[in-house]
């Protein structure tokens, strides 16, 4: 499925959002290499190698994964699914990676937006981020405009390479009401 996300609001760019394919994984890979080796935004091991990288990012279903593309170059990617098996799937989550040339262009509000409208399309409840580095200003500030709020936040769960420990925000949104009919994904 392809997805044109256009222009809208603090959105400039206009990047087409599709499903991932294993093509797209020699473009992808320096992307979340270079995310991963900063330390600064995401609690993988620095360390890791291609593989395992593919094996953390790549979604099987009912998960996903997408990229973001702009003339053939992949500029982002996006990883969605159940945030926990059993009786926790029916909320979701997702996680982000943006190439370091293409921040600040609206590429990762994109690709939230995007994983918003997934998860709402498949009837999740809700959409929860389980260690969002408080440091990290720009995505913290980019969830909380999209209807994100910090329902906890673990002082000292992440080691910053320049801040030293910093807190891990849990971050949700909820797509229903509370007491609203069950509803799990499809």
């Amino acid at each position: 499925m392809s997805v044109v996300a256009a222009g809208t609001g603090d959105y400039r760019p206009c990047v087409q959002i599709r499903t991932f394919t294993d093509d797209d994984w020699p473009q992808v890979w320096p992307i979340i290499r270079q995310v991963v080796q900063a330390a600064d935004t995401f609690t993988y091991d620095p360390a890791m190698t291609a593989e395992e990288a593919y094996d953390i990012w790549v979604e099987k279903p009912p998960g996903s994964t997408v990229v973001a593309v702009e003339d053939g170059r992949v500029l982002g990617t996006a990883k969605m699914g159940p945030n926990r098996p059993g009786p926790g799937s029916h909320v979701s989550t997702a996680s982000f990676m943006v190439s370091a040339e293409a921040r600040g262009r609206g590429v990762g509000t994109a690709l939230c937006r995007f994983a918003l409208d997934w998860a709402r399309e498949r009837g999740y409840a809700g959409m929860q981020f389980n260690a969002v580095v408080e440091s990290n200003k720009a995505a913290v500030a980019v969830y909380q405009k999209l209807g994100f709020r910090v329902i906890g936040t673990v002082p000292g769960a992440f080691a910053h390479p320049e801040l030293g420990r910093v807190g891990l925000h849990i971050m949700y949104h909820e797509f229903e009401p509370a007491g609203a009919p069950e509803s799990h994904p499809r």
